[in-house]
C-alpha cells in the first residue's frame, strides 16, 4: 500500500451517485487575512490526487486546496467501463470528459458552495475546462482555470485530419483493436509494473527529477486495485469527446496555462495556437519541463501557480 503524502485529518469521504470519491481537503495556513479563494486540483490519465505532493502545502498558505481522484483513479470507485453501442449493465458508464466534468462541478456545487478556482494537469485540464463551462451554464462560474500542460488529445476524430495517411486509414482498425477488453485488459496488465511505470515517468520528466520510489508507488496502488483496467479500456477509447479548443471558444471564465517545453506528448505549438482566444490570459513556458512541471519542478511552479491564483481571486 503507498503511503499518502497527505495528514490522515485531510481526507475527506464523498459519495457522488452512490460512488465512493477519493477527496483531500486541506485548510489554508494564512494567518490574519481572509483567506484566497478555495483551489481544486485535478489530476491527469493513470494519476491520482496525490500527484500534487508538492503544491499542496504551499498553495494552502494562501487558500484552502483540495484535490480529488476523477472516477476510475487514486481511491475513487473504478465501474466497469460501457463503450457506445454497448449494453448496458448495472453500474456501468460510459467514462469521458463529461463523466468526470459533471463529477467536479457537483463537487463544487455540493462541498464548497462557494466560487472557485481550478487547475489542471493533463486530461485533468480538460476535465477543469469542461467544469468551468458547466459552472458557467449554472450560474456559478470559476474564478480561474489554470491550466498545466492540458492535454491536445491529438488522436480525437475531430483531429483526423492532422494525422498521416497511414494514422487515417488504419482508423477504424484501431477502434476495433481497443474496444476488445480481452486486450485492454492484458495491455493494462503489462503497464502496472513498477519498471514500465518508471520507465514513462522518466520520458515525462525529462530532467529525471522527483521520479522517486514514491511517486511509483502512488501511480502503482491504484492501478493494482480492482476494476483500474476500466478506466483505461474507457480513457482510451475516447475517439470522439471533448477537446481543449472547443472549449476555450466558449468560455468566460479566465484561463491561464503553464507549460512545459520538453513535453514529449503536449506540443507547445498547439498551447501557443489556444492563446488566441480571448478568455485565454497568458501562457507561461518553462524551459528544462516536461509533462508534469508541477511535480518535476515545483520549486519553479508553485510560484506561478500562486500568482495566477491571486490574479483569479479579484473581482472581474
Amino acid at each position: 500500500m503507498a503511503v499518502s503524502p497527505y495528514p490522515r485529518d485531510w481526507l475527506r469521504p464523498w459519495s457522488w451517485r452512490g460512488l465512493e470519491v477519493g477527496v483531500i481537503a486541506a485548510p489554508s495556513t494564512r494567518q490574519g487575512a481572509r483567506p484566497g479563494t478555495p483551489v481544486l486540483l485535478l489530476h491527469g490519465f493513470g494519476a491520482c490526487k496525490e500527484h500534487w505532493r508538492h503544491n499542496v502545502e504551499p498553495l494552502r498558505a494562501e487558500r484552502p486546496v483540495l484535490a480529488l481522484d476523477l472516477i476510475g483513479f487514486g481511491a475513487s470507485a473504478k465501474p466497469r467501463s460501457r463503450l457506445a453501442g454497448e449494453p448496458v449493465y448495472a453500474g456501468s458508464l460510459r467514462y469521458g470528459i463529461d463523466l468526470w466534468s459533471e463529477q467536479v462541478a457537483d463537487f463544487v456545487g455540493s462541498e464548497l458552495g462557494q466560487p472557485v478556482q481550478l487547475v489542471g494537469n493533463s486530461i485533468g485540464g480538460v476535465v477543469a475546462l469542461a467544469a468551468a463551462r458547466r459552472l458557467e451554464r449554472a450560474g456559478t462560474p470559476a474564478r480561474g482555470v489554470v491550466l498545466v500542460d492540458c492535454a491536445q488529445r491529438a488522436l480525437d476524430d475531430k483531429r483526423l485530419a492532422e494525422q498521416p495517411p497511414l494514422g487515417r486509414w488504419g482508423r477504424p482498425l484501431l477502434k476495433a483493436l481497443v474496444s476488445q477488453r480481452w486486450l485492454t485488459s492484458s495491455l493494462f496488465r503489462a503497464l502496472a509494473n513498477p519498471g514500465v511505470i518508471r520507465r514513462v515517468l522518466l520520458r515525462a520528466y525529462p530532467s529525471g527529477a522527483n521520479v522517486d520510489d514514491q511517486l511509483v508507488a502512488l501511480i502503482l496502488e491504484p492501478a493494482l486495485r480492482p476494476g483500474a483496467a476500466e478506466a483505461f479500456r474507457g480513457f482510451i477509447n475516447l475517439f470522439d469527446d471533448r477537446i481543449a479548443p472547443e472549449l476555450l471558444a466558449e468560455l468566460h471564465t479566465p484561463v491561464r496555462m503553464i507549460w512545459g517545453l520538453r513535453d514529449p506528448w503536449e506540443p507547445i505549438e498547439e498551447a501557443r495556437r489556444w492563446s488566441r482566444f480571448p478568455c485565454v490570459q497568458e501562457l507561461l513556458e518553462l524551459p528544462g519541463l516536461g509533462h508534469c512541471p508541477h511535480d518535476e519542478g515545483p520549486e519553479q511552479v508553485n510560484p506561478l501557480l500562486l500568482a495566477a491564483l491571486r490574479r483569479g481571486d479579484q473581482p472581474g
